[in-house]
């Protein structure tokens, strides 16, 4: 699907030849209510970051061609259709810096049923978009969770379009939830399943995490038993093998404010582990705010790995707990009943590097949570210039999985997303 925005959110980018950066692009979808041919197009004025770019300079790519103003003027077999984006190439040694740019377009269509002296119609867009770089090379993978998009997949974008979005950031992995992406779960059909495999193979992302709940508490006059939680996550253990994830995250249900998981999540993953190691799934359980590493949920965990020596249960480190500012405008409301300005849930832990450092061997997945970066690329809650060299200097190389946790208006998270990506590589590359 394309974005109601004439400026597209995906197709921003820097384009190089020879090894050189010639210029930039961008994608348009048509403004008008219909499709035209290309010689009825008129120029395009460009704006980007204040300065102007003559109508005449872009190039316009159309149903694979890529050609001049003047050319497409002279065309007879070349087509602007509704449902294609038109993609614009703007010289410009050395492109765009990396990071937030504003552009203004003005598109100009002849339409032929006005008359003379109007038929030059101007169509008239603006948008901050995100120049994202290249992922350096080695160490550390980049990755989206599904969950950043909550309320736009479904609504303005299919899970196709979460696809392409990730694709066209430069991001190679796919995070899910189970029960949030997997239609007709636990039981999706073949077809589907298919699918699922052929979009990751056409935009060559590798399915990376996959959410599992196991609801402790879900009659409410009694919990589920380690029999029956064992259940369920053997077959969200099943069905993330089926769709070639690697780990499977099952929040179990907690008891108190530090988030102490229900006391049958052991004998779960005892009676799993197995079937983990069959199916080569990690079991990753979280480590989220308001739990820090060191406290006894986190040290429960690294004790079982210990004590068990396998290579199938390990951690997985939601960078909220790194925060340094209380996130207040979270998109998920809850009432701590404690009165407080910030409730206790949402004090920042600014858990320190060292602790990290020290858990790290055990630490199997990242969920980068955010909930803001600005037009600078500076996130407002989360020290990633602390966190990105921590993992470059330890050597770990696994997924960061980008998981937008903040406001909720529509394509907020698309273009968060695309923000912290920049920013993540950013710090990278400097390593």
């Amino acid at each position: 699907m394309l974005d109601v925005a004439v400026i597209q959110g995906r197709g921003f980018r820097n384009v190089a030849q020879d090894g050189r950066v010639t210029g930039f692009q961008f994608q348009l979808r048509n403004p008008n209510y219909r499709g035209v041919a290309a010689s009825l197009l008129d120029g395009i004025d460009v704006v980007i970051d204040g300065e102007r770019v003559p109508e005449h300079v872009p190039l316009w790519t159309l149903q694979g061609r890529t050609s001049t103003l003047d050319e497409l003027r002279a065309s007879t077999d070349v087509r602007w259709q509704l449902d294609e984006p038109a993609t614009i190439t703007v010289p410009r040694p050395g492109g765009l810096a990396v990071g937030v740019h504003t552009l203004e377009v003005v598109v100009h269509l002849r339409r032929s049923y006005f008359p003379p002296m109007v038929s030059r119609t101007p169509f008239t867009a603006s948008a901050s978009p995100v120049l994202v770089p290249p992922a350096p090379d080695g160490g550390l993978r980049y990755g989206v969770s599904t969950y950043s998009y909550t309320q736009d997949v479904y609504t303005s974008m299919t899970l196709e379009d979460v696809f392409a979005d990730i694709a066209d950031l430069g991001a190679t992995g796919i995070e899910i939830l189970g029960e949030g992406n997997v239609p007709n779960y636990p039981s999706p059909s073949s077809a589907w399943i298919d699918e699922w495999h052929g979009l990751l193979e056409r935009y060559g992302l590798t399915a990376t995490n996959y959410g599992s709940w196991v609801d402790t508490t879900r009659w409410r006059d009694r919990d589920l038993t380690v029999e029956e939680g064992a259940e369920q996550l053997q077959l969200d253990l099943r069905l993330a093998k089926e769709l070639g994830f690697t780990s499977v995250r099952p929040k179990f249900g907690v008891t108190s404010w530090d988030l102490d998981p229900h006391p049958i999540w052991q004998g779960v993953v005892e009676r799993s582990l197995d079937l983990a190691t069959e199916l080569d799934v990690v079991i990753c359980p979280e480590i989220h705010a308001p739990t820090p590493i060191r406290h006894p949920v986190t040290q429960g965990y690294v004790d079982f790995i210990e004590k068990t020596g396998t290579e199938h249960f390990k951690l997985l480190i939601d960078t909220g707990i790194f925060n340094t500012a209380p996130v207040l405008e979270m998109s998920e409301e809850i009432e701590s009943g404690d009165g407080d300005e910030v409730p206790e849930h949402l004090r920042p832990l600014a858990v320190p590097m060292a602790d990290l450092v020290e858990v790290l061997p055990h630490v199997h997945f990242i969920q980068a949570k955010f909930a803001q970066v600005d037009d600078d690329l500076h996130d407002l809650h989360v020290p990633w210039g602390e966190i990105i060299p921590t993992l470059t200097d330890a050597g770990w190389s696994g997924w960061l999985s980008s998981e937008y946790e903040g406001r909720r208006e529509p394509g907020r998270g698309r273009d968060q997303v695309r923000r912290q990506h920049a920013l993540l590589r950013s710090l990278a590359a400097r390593r």
